[in-house]
């Protein structure tokens, strides 16, 4: 099933055109944003959460289509996100927001006691559940979002650079919970962090300059790095330099 359908899609941030015609299917599964700074990632994961309307093109989300207020309305009860940085007041506890977050959702009340603290126990915060947001860590913040965006079990599940904060652990905890939710769902994960998507993605999509410019998974992102170019690109491992081949081929053809 395809979860997600995208065509023709252009989206501006501010002046700047962030998207660019970008086509996009995805479905059941991990899948990778990458990209440098300003390559348009946070743009689409914002626009896919129906926090950002498109200048130009369609999105469907779940079978909906974002365009019309009822399509929004309707995806949004099934998709989760966390965005970069989230908002949160500051003296409620772990588990009266995640309950706020669960009411936004409108899920039905009897369903929210244990989904919350379901939710909750996923992301290793159980014995924090009643501590106060404003007395967290960085990433204990995090893992709160985690749990939020995952607490009515998303159909669609985003999150924008999501292990922001996490100490090694918890990072391969949260690789552990990705593929758990990803054997159902759709899951989109936007990060700098070449590494989390090596280990925990099934499919990787490339972003620079707005433009989609490379898809496949990540072992194919990796062969880029030895396919006949005549400089090695850098980087520490083998998924580090076939994104850098990625990014150089694409400048070269563009001329950028």
């Amino acid at each position: 099933m395809v979860t997600v359908r995208v065509e023709g899609l252009r989206a501006r941030y501010g002046r700047k055109l962030a998207l660019n015609g970008i086509d996009l299917r995805m479905g059941t599964g991990i899948h990778g944003l990458l990209g440098p700074n300003g390559a348009g990632k946070t743009t689409l994961m914002r626009t896919l959460a129906t926090v950002v309307r498109p200048s130009e093109g369609s999105v469907e989300l779940l079978g909906h289509d974002t365009a019309e207020q009822e399509g929004r309305k309707r995806a949004r009860r099934r998709l989760g996100y966390l965005p970069q940085t989230f908002g949160y007041y500051p003296g409620f506890t772990v588990t009266e927001f995640v309950e706020y977050m669960a009411w936004l959702k409108e899920m039905p009340k009897d369903r929210v006691p244990e989904a919350v603290e379901r939710a909750i126990e996923r992301v290793g915060l159980t014995d924090r559940a009643g501590s106060k947001l404003k007395k967290l860590s960085g990433g204990m913040l995090r893992r709160t979002g985690i749990a939020q965006a995952i607490v009515n079990d998303p159909e669609l599940l985003l999150l924008d650079e999501p292990t922001a904060g996490l100490d090694p652990e918890q990072r391969v905890e949260f690789r552990e919970l990705l593929r758990d939710v990803g054997s159902t769902s759709t899951v989109i994960v936007s990060t700098h962090l070449v590494e989390d998507v090596a280990v925990a993605c099934n499919e990787v999509t490339l972003f620079d300059g707005g433009k989609l410019i490379f898809r496949g998974t990540p072992s194919e992102l990796a062969e880029l790095a030895t396919s006949g170019a005549a400089d090695v690109p850098s980087g520490d491992t083998t998924l580090e330099r076939g994104y850098t081949a990625a990014l150089r081929g694409s400048r070269e053809r563009t001329g950028a």
